[in-house]
């Protein structure tokens, strides 16, 4: 899957629909102060940010491909949103980020990650003390959500009970999940049902 070539016309309405009802559920399952800053993963053009800039003090938007941050940058400058950040680069690597946050986020970026004990423990070491972290990815399936792409080597979803029992490895405590969307999409002619969760857990 090749994200650079498909940022351009990555903005459909029904991303567009989905990104506002999950960005309601991570601010709704979290208390989020004033002065917190906030770092997404795998922001992709920025659908979720866009709907929850104005509830924190800076968000730091992070991806991996260039072509996505093109996007985000121009929609942000056209916008004049003035604390939203964003950076193309791996944070796996040691000298990425300086920084530490009080929440980080990502949806529906988890299942293209391979390693997700080390995902998770990194999110762990950027987080400061108390943070939050919410995960929304999608329900354990049987791989039909992805079959019109040959190169996906991903996860098929994930076992929600699986996935806490990653997060508590970490060291992260009040670890909860639920299964808050439902929805379905036509993949070579068939129509597949999904669901997306919420995991949240804190440092």
């Amino acid at each position: 899957m090749n994200f650079d070539d498909s940022a351009k016309n990555w903005d459909t309405d029904k991303r567009i629909n989905r990104a506002k009802i999950i960005a309601n559920e991570i601010s709704n399952s979290i208390n989020i102060g004033n002065n917190y800053s906030a770092m997404e993963f795998g922001c992709g053009t920025g659908l979720v940010s866009f709907n929850l800039y104005n509830k924190f003090k800076s968000i730091t938007l992070i991806d991996s491909s260039k072509g996505m941050i093109d996007i985000v940058k121009s929609k942000i400058d056209k916008s004049k949103i003035d604390n939203m950040f964003p950076y193309c680069l791996d944070i796996t690597d040691e000298d990425s980020l300086n920084k530490k946050f009080d929440v980080i986020y990502s949806s529906m970026v988890l299942h293209h990650i391979h390693d997700i004990e080390a995902i998770i423990s990194k999110f762990y070491e950027l987080l400061n003390e108390d943070g939050y972290l919410c995960i929304v990815d999608l329900d354990e399936d049987d791989g039909k959500f992805h079959k019109k792409y040959p190169d996906f080597h991903g996860h098929n979803g994930f076992n929600q009970d699986e996935f806490k029992n990653i997060l508590i490895s970490a060291g992260f405590k009040d670890v909860q999940s639920n299964t808050f969307f439902y929805d379905e999409k036509i993949v070579e002619g068939e129509k597949i049902n999904y669901s997306l969760f919420l995991i949240k857990g804190r440092k």
